[in-house]
């Protein structure tokens, strides 16, 4: 049984600066994957100042997609350059880990809906699979995939984790953001998350902070899995690792 892993795009970029990693954020986190010598992991990182700029700059979200090839490019190639950066740090410090680019085997397809967001996201799962199988530690990431009757569209590391997380039948999930976990109304991190509602009024709906969407949509998917998600600030990437219980658990099981 597998765990998954995603590494915030602003925890391991600065977020105001393009194409620009926060190189003692990344290095943390990398140490605290290879200290924890877990054989079974998957890796999957955000966009931060790499994917977003770009795909802001072309209109581009998870619903708003792009028939400009030039533009799709561009927002792949940055978000390889980060991908690069994540594989290659994690390889130093002794970590198998290799590429998975979800351009080249993932799709949306099936939506009649005019915002796109009933799309069905088709994310094949042998190359992982097997990649565990042998020893590695597969690294995907956020991208532009092929969407039908719009382009492309951006598919976010946190639908990349859901899709991961139920496909491989892992025991826990952890994203690690900037936040400590969820906070409630008063700014205080919540424990445990068990239905939307626990968090409904301080999460204010689905706003959406980047063009992958926020901390509400964030809630919801993670409640609709199979396994049970941990959100937790970056000191909490080791202890989660570990096997603890760092910031807000989330279980809608």
């Amino acid at each position: 049984m597998a765990v998954v892993l995603k590494l915030g795009g602003s925890v391991v970029t600065d977020k105001d600066r393009p194409e620009t990693v926060d190189d003692e954020a990344l290095d943390a986190a990398v140490d605290a994957v290879a200290d924890s010598g877990l054989e079974a992991l998957v890796v999957v990182h955000g966009g931060g100042s790499f994917g977003h700029h770009h795909a802001a700059n072309h209109g581009v979200s998870t619903t708003d997609g792009t028939s400009d090839a030039a533009g799709a490019l561009a927002i792949h190639a940055a978000m390889k350059r980060l991908n690069e950066a994540v594989v290659s740090r994690l390889q130093s410090r002794g970590v198998p880990a290799l590429p998975v680019h979800p351009l080249s085997v993932a799709a949306r397809h099936g939506s009649d809906d005019a915002a796109g967001e009933d799309a069905e996201l088709s994310l094949p799962l042998d190359s992982t699979e097997t990649l565990l199988g042998e020893g590695f530690v597969p690294v995907l990431h956020g991208d532009v995939v092929a969407h039908a009757g719009r382009g492309v569209t951006v598919v976010s590391g946190d639908e990349l984790v859901v899709r991961l997380a139920d496909g491989l039948g892992a025991d826990r999930v952890g994203l690690c953001s900037t936040v400590p976990g969820v906070y409630d109304e008063n700014e205080v991190v919540v424990d445990e998350i068990r239905s939307f509602e626990d968090v409904a009024a301080a999460l204010g709906g689905s706003e959406s902070t980047d063009v992958t969407g926020g901390m509400a949509a964030k809630v919801r998917a993670l409640l609709a899995m199979d396994a049970p998600a941990y959100v937790f600030g970056p000191d909490g990437v080791g202890p989660f690792l570990a096997g603890e219980s760092p910031g807000t658990r989330i279980d809608g099981r």
